[in-house]
């Protein structure tokens, strides 16, 4: 009787961990000792000549998404650009192991992210916010416009039932004037930072109230100056627009890496 032979081999373990890839870096950044990544694991760092990965092992089981994961993809990255140049990669980008991180991702585009980090070195995104103080805009819209003060004239005191049709016209008015200011008053921002960016973007509005959300690529030796010029913008619009500065961040808006495959 023949029989078959068999392999003796064990069957391959299912893989259980991954490891998560944030951005790249100069290989000569050391991550944070207490810096924690998605999934509370440490972060580390992968090298390859002269550039580097900031990695975190993840679990193969774990679903990425939550609030949380995401926040902690960007404070990774953001407390990075306070330091160092870094190219974000998007959100989710997991790999197998350390040794893909390295030839797969790494060695695969070395020359494309050296040139990248090297265009960074020194500059740092920063997102100025400005928002509409509720009813400074609409008391402004009011006495610019001859018909929202009419129709706010019919509606002041009457049943919203009878009144429907002069109350969607005032939104109506009032949605197309905001649009319109929030298209100057981005301008102005725009014009304002102009000697201190390399680069601008303009960010879509995120919400119906807001003034303007602009990107901008600096030297971070020159956040002071941007301080600067965007508190002149707050004092300028005291009480109708409230300003936000945020950074230094990672460069979102201005570097696309490609997402690796895992």
């Amino acid at each position: 009787m023949s029989t078959s032979n068999q392999s003796t081999d064990a069957p391959d373990e299912p893989r259980t961990s991954g490891v998560y890839v944030y951005g790249i870096v100069p290989a000569d950044v050391e991550a944070e000792e207490d810096a924690v990544g998605v999934c509370d694991g440490p972060v580390s760092i992968v090298k390859h000549g002269d550039i580097a990965a900031l990695v975190s092992e993840i679990s193969v089981d774990r679903p990425l998404g939550k609030p949380e994961d995401l926040r902690t993809h960007a404070h990774v990255l953001d407390g990075t650009s306070r330091v160092a140049p870094v190219l974000p990669l998007r959100f989710g980008a997991v790999m197998t192991d350390e040794d893909a991180v390295a030839e797969e991702l790494l060695a695969a585009h070395a020359e494309e992210f050296a040139a990248a980090l090297e265009e960074l070195e020194g500059r740092a995104q920063y997102v100025v916010k400005g928002r509409y103080v509720e009813q400074a805009i609409l008391r402004e819209i009011i006495e610019e416009n001859e018909q929202a003060s009419k129709l706010l004239g019919t509606i002041r005191d009457q049943p919203e039932e009878t009144t429907r049709d002069a109350r969607m016209a005032l939104g109506e008015i009032v949605s197309n004037a905001i649009e319109a200011k929030r298209d100057e008053d981005t301008r102005k921002v725009v014009e304002a930072l102009d000697s201190l960016s390399d680069s601008v973007n303009v960010r879509e509005p995120t919400h119906e109230e807001e003034a303007a959300q602009v990107a901008v690529l600096v030297e971070v030796a020159r956040q002071e100056e941007l301080e600067k010029a965007v508190g002149e913008l707050a004092e300028q619009w005291d009480g109708r627009v409230d300003m936000r500065l945020l950074g230094p961040l990672a460069a979102y808006d201005f570097v696309v890496t490609q997402k690796p495959e895992g």
